[in-house]
């Protein structure tokens, strides 16, 4: 079970690499680094888990955050959060994304970073994607709102980009042209 303390900080500089494709079938131990980074989002999201393991809350988290640079990360969103997405995204694409810009209106978090950084960070507002499942078996999804940002944000750190980067340093509530803001879900 991922823990914490498993979670890679921001300055790590496996944080900062660009991941390596994953090949099927899946290795014993990339399916079990798979469903271990599924388990860790879906735990953060129960009160019982939060508080007996000290577990931040996430909806996100890539392999690269447990020091393993390999194309492979888990969303999840639990039934209270109004969205109906869970998924484990192995070699994932963007293969199509809107002109349309979407940001979170209070800022996205990351589990390796620490410290609260304020600002917006510009994404795609509906992005069509394509990744495989634990299985090898190939999936496309059309996203937009929370999931779509989600997914972003997760397949940025499979190229070794962090939210941040995105971020206007001059102005970082600067606002941004032909963007929604989007409300994040209560307890996200």
């Amino acid at each position: 079970m991922i823990l914490m303390k498993d979670i890679i900080r921001e300055g790590h500089p496996t944080l900062r690499l660009r991941s390596e494709e994953v090949s099927f079938p899946l290795s014993e131990e990339d399916r079990k680094l798979a469903e271990e980074l599924m388990e860790y989002v879906i735990n953060s999201q129960d009160e019982a888990m939060i508080e007996k393991y000290g577990l931040r809350p996430g909806v996100g988290i890539a392999a690269p955050q447990v020091n393993a640079p390999k194309r492979i990360f888990a969303l999840h969103f639990d039934k209270n959060s109004g969205e109906d997405l869970s998924l484990i995204a192995i070699n994932p694409k963007i293969i199509s994304h809107s002109v349309e810009k979407a940001y979170l209106s209070a800022g996205e978090g990351c589990l390796s970073v620490d410290r609260a950084i304020p600002g917006y960070v510009p994404r795609y507002a509906r992005v069509t994607v394509k990744a495989f499942d634990i299985e090898g078996k190939e999936y496309k999804k059309r996203l937009k709102g929370l999931p779509a940002i989600a997914f972003q944000h997760e397949l940025d750190h499979l190229n070794g980009v962090m939210f941040f980067d995105h971020i206007n340093s001059q102005n970082p509530f600067a606002e941004i042209e032909n963007a929604i803001a989007v409300d994040r879900a209560p307890g996200e």
